[in-house]
This record gives C-alpha cells, sequence and structure tokens, in this order.
C-alpha cells in the first residue's frame, strides 16, 4: 500500500509541472526518489516524467534528479583513474537512427591514448545501442565494476552498463523498459555513471537541449564538455551525434567557465558530407557486428569511417591529444587505417571479458565474418 499522504504530495507537484511551474532542484530529487523506490504507482510515476518533459526541465531539476539516481541507484567506483578521463555517449531517442558510431569513436580515440570511462545502455526504440552491439561481439556487460575498472587500467577503456543491476541496483532497467518517448531520465541516467569522468562528449536529441545539458554538466562537475546535435542535409531530423550528412550544432564549454556555441559542416572539417543511407542503422545485430568490425578494422564503408572520425576527432580535441577537431580527424584516420583501431577493440573485448571466454568465441565468429580473423587471432592467446 502506498501513503496517501505522499501521493498527495506528488501529485500536487505533478501537477504544478502540468501548470508550467518550475521546480526546485530538491523538489526534483525527492520525486526521483520517489521513482526510483517506487514509493509511488506506475500511473504517478509515468505521469510525473511525461509532465517534467512536457514543461520542459531546468538545469536544477535535472541536477535533482542525476543526484537522487546517483544516490539511490547507482553502485560507485572509488578509484583515482586520472585526468582527463572522457564519457562519450548520446542521449538516444534521436530521429537518424545509425549505426553504433559513439562505441567506434570512444575505441579509436582509447587507441589514441584517451582514458575513456563509457556509461551506454540499451536500445530502446533499435537494435544497435552502445550494450546491445559491444554484447553481441563479446565484451562482457553484464560484469562486476571492478572488471570495468581493470579494463579501463590495462586497455583505457571501458564500458558501464546502465540498464544492468550490477551498476544501477534497482530500478533504471525497470523504468527505462517501459516508456519508449524521451525524458528527463535520457539526460540524467547516462549522466549517472558510476565514475564521473572529467571531460565528456556528449550527443543530445535535439539542439533545444544542448544549453541546458551544458549546465548541468558544469553543474556536476566536468571540466571539459562538448554538447553536440547533428542535422540531416535538410536540416530537418537529428542525430545525438556529429553529423557528416549535414550541419552540427556543438556547445563547448572550459575549466574557466567560458562557453562557445557554433556549427560545424563536414567540409568544414575537410569531411565530404555523404547520404543517410550510408551510415543507417541496419537493425539486424549480426549484420550490424559484421559491419562494426569491418568498419573498425578500415577495411570498409569509408562513409563510416569519416563520421567515426569526425566524431573520435572531436574527443582527441576535447583531450588535448589534437590542436582542434580537423585535425582530431587526421589522427582517427591514421589510427584505423594502420590497424590500432582493431587492436584496441580485441584488447578491450579480452580483458572485459565472461571468465568462460565465450565473448572471445563471439568476437572470433563476427571476426572471420567480417574477414579480419587472422589479424584478431593474432593479438588473442586463449
Amino acid at each position: 500500500m502506498y501513503d496517501n499522504n505522499i501521493l498527495i504530495n506528488f501529485g500536487l507537484k505533478i501537477q504544478k509541472l502540468i501548470n508550467k511551474e518550475d521546480l526546485t532542484r530538491e523538489e526534483c530529487y525527492e520525486m526521483f526518489k520517489q521513482v526510483l523506490c517506487n514509493m509511488q504507482p506506475d500511473l504517478h510515476q509515468g505521469a510525473f516524467l511525461a509532465a517534467l518533459t512536457s514543461k520542459g526541465e531546468t538545469f536544477k531539476e535535472i541536477a535533482g534528479a542525476w543526484q537522487a539516481i546517483i544516490d539511490y541507484d547507482t553502485a560507485i567506483l572509488n578509484y583515482d583513474l586520472g585526468n582527463p578521463v572522457v564519457e562519450n555517449s548520446g542521449t538516444g531517442m534521436d530521429q537518424l537512427k545509425t549505426f553504433n558510431i559513439s562505441s567506434a569513436a570512444a575505441i579509436v580515440a582509447a587507441a589514441a591514448d584517451v582514458r575513456i570511462a563509457r556509461h551506454g545502455a540499451r536500445a530502446l526504440t533499435s537494435s544497435c545501442g552502445t550494450v546491445d552491439i559491444l554484447e553481441s561481439i563479446g565484451l562482457d556487460v553484464e560484469c562486476e565494476l571492478d572488471l570495468v575498472k581493470k579494463s579501463i587500467i590495462e586497455t583505457n577503456i571501458g564500458l558501464f552498463n546502465g540498464m544492468s543491476n550490477k551498476i544501477h541496483q534497482n530500478s533504471l532497467a525497470r523504468i527505462l523498459s517501459q516508456i519508449r518517448f524521451g525524458s528527463t531520465l535520457n539526460i540524467a541516467a547516462s549522466l549517472a555513471s558510476p565514475y564521473q569522468a572529467t571531460h565528456a562528449l556528449r550527443g543530445v536529441y535535439s539542439d533545444i537541449i544542448i544549453n541546458n545539458v551544458s549546465d548541468i554538466m558544469q553543474e556536476i562537475g566536468y571540466q571539459r564538455g562538448l554538447i553536440v546535435h547533428g542535422k540531416d542535409n535538410n536540416n530537418e531530423k537529428g542525430m545525438d551525434e556529429l553529423s557528416t550528412i549535414g550541419v552540427s550544432t556543438i556547445h563547448e564549454f572550459f575549466p574557466d567557465g567560458k562557453t562557445e556555441l557554433y556549427k560545424i559542416a563536414p567540409e568544414d572539417v575537410g569531411i565530404k558530407r555523404t547520404k543517410f543511407d550510408k551510415i543507417a542503422a541496419i537493425n539486424d545485430i549480426n549484420d550490424e557486428s559484421t559491419r562494426f568490425l569491418e568498419i573498425i578494422s578500415g577495411k570498409k564503408h569509408n562513409e563510416c569511417i569519416d563520421i567515426i572520425s569526425l566524431n573520435s576527432g572531436a574527443i582527441l580535441y576535447l583531450a588535448d591529444k589534437a590542436k582542434d577537431i580537423k585535425e582530431g580527424i587526421n589522427i582517427s584516420k591514421d589510427i584505423i587505417e594502420s590497424g590500432k583501431a582493431l587492436k584496441k577493440l580485441t584488447h578491450w573485448i579480452c580483458t572485459q571479458s565472461d571468465s568462460q571466454k565465450n565473448g572471445i568465441k563471439k568476437y572470433i565468429h563476427f571476426a572471420d565474418k567480417a574477414n579480419i580473423k587472422n589479424e584478431v587471432l593474432k593479438e588473442i592467446s586463449i
């Protein structure tokens, strides 16, 4: 049974949101606490998320949501991984469904000696989420926190599965599995990583929320950030990545509090504009996995390599491994062409691996389908 007074107070706050009135950070924290701890019926929980999203969240409200997720639903990694540590992920719920660009870009950046602590999720509206694709090719996405830490230390990259109960112990998977609309959780939950990175490339599902996401990231402790949203060639539909099919909006912030808002087109950074179908999701996880390895190995799909290099180039710029995004792109392409990206992925799969080595066997299977089995086996000892 639910406490009637708690129900009434929660309902009054929902009505406040319906009336387009903002909550304080403390009020939003308390409401998300009640959602995460299942202190409200499902109807109230859904109504709250919908009303807050419809009103438009303030950065204070998002901060309250983030803090509640950290306090009540997140296993924390208490270990100093150094500075900078970069997190690159998107909010999801964008209109243009592509192959998993952010995972590929993270691998390339890790091969360029950038330390990456990723926090990703399964896809809810496609088959190509971060967790889905990496699990398919052999990564252990249900592992303990310590194995992710080991992977970051030894290979420069690790993934915290945002829908695993070993990472978020109570409620996020329950809530996210029941909704199919963009909500505050797409922002707050994606930021609620077990490890607080210092730098981030953050893709968002709409350019309307770019400034808000920048504010919340600075509020919760990020030192440097690029918040991005890419458009198609008609400037209509968008993606939570930097785009090679249209113009991207970037909000950049610096440790001294300075911020810049600007746009870049692919040709501004030396990339030929392409068509969406060249980077679109296949939506068959086996075909996606094969293509993913073909891309990482540099064997095929030049348009996909371009958009990976654009996004990893931004990470290299963010982490002071390149003077600007254009130089980062050139470094990224060299890493892919030289085989360093594939080598990095292979070492990652071998390190963040299940104890029975079943993941490595899956990886070899897809490497065989991508015609890179021999290159992979050179790096593996089972």
